[in-house]
């Protein structure tokens, strides 16, 4: 439990109410300090997962930690833009989709953990949490982002909608995996007051 991946995502957990008050500091001074918590956060997401591979730290707590840590993170910052004006109109969609995948994917995870199959992170997964990375930041830095790299602000945008593309693609494959393991046969009772049960599928 206290291996240095967990401690880094337990670390990446704790940054999360930072960040928030952080954002809700008024004027660029906030917004600066909460981007670099978000950056911060971002890092040690890279790190756990480097030196759980390097020090071979595998662990069932790690696995059940660390996808929870990153939604956490992204749900209180995609919140917090929503809160701050970032996002209105059309612009909500995408963030919208993201929490939905979320929502979608972590219920799907809790069913096939009581079945004892796991969910893999794909290489077009993690993509979709780089690029979702990316926007969030630049969003969050808001006008700002926009003097350091002129149009960056619309570029992060671009990026949002392509992350929210492929949280659509990436959240069909993990629910179409979670059906293959689904009985749809309704539970019945046996004779002697037991309940039958399917059987647990194969690892996704």
């Amino acid at each position: 439990m206290y291996s240095l991946p967990n401690l880094l995502t337990m670390f990446r957990i704790a940054l999360v109410p930072l960040f928030a008050i952080a954002f809700a500091f008024p004027g660029p001074s906030g917004k600066l300090a909460a981007f670099a918590i978000f950056v911060l956060a971002g890092v040690t997401d890279f790190f756990d997962g480097l030196a759980a591979r390097r020090l071979k730290s595998y662990s069932d707590f790690g696995r059940m930690l660390d996808p929870i840590a990153d939604k956490i993170l992204v749900a209180t910052a995609l919140m917090m833009l929503v809160a701050g004006g970032a996002f209105d109109g059309y612009k909500l969609i995408p963030a919208l989709v993201i929490l939905c995948r979320e929502i979608l994917v972590s219920g799907l995870r809790e069913f096939l953990a009581g079945v004892r199959v796991s969910v893999p992170v794909t290489s077009i997964a993690k993509l979709k949490t780089t690029i979702q990375m990316i926007a969030i930041g630049a969003m969050i830095l808001g006008p700002t982002a926009n003097h350091v790299v002129p149009g960056a602000l619309a570029f992060a945008y671009v990026l949002l909608w392509v992350a929210a593309g492929l949280t659509v693609y990436t959240g069909a494959i993990y629910f179409r995996a979670g059906l293959a393991h689904i009985d749809p046969e309704p539970r019945a009772e046996r004779s002697d007051g037991q309940e039958r049960h399917g059987g647990a599928g194969e690892a996704v």
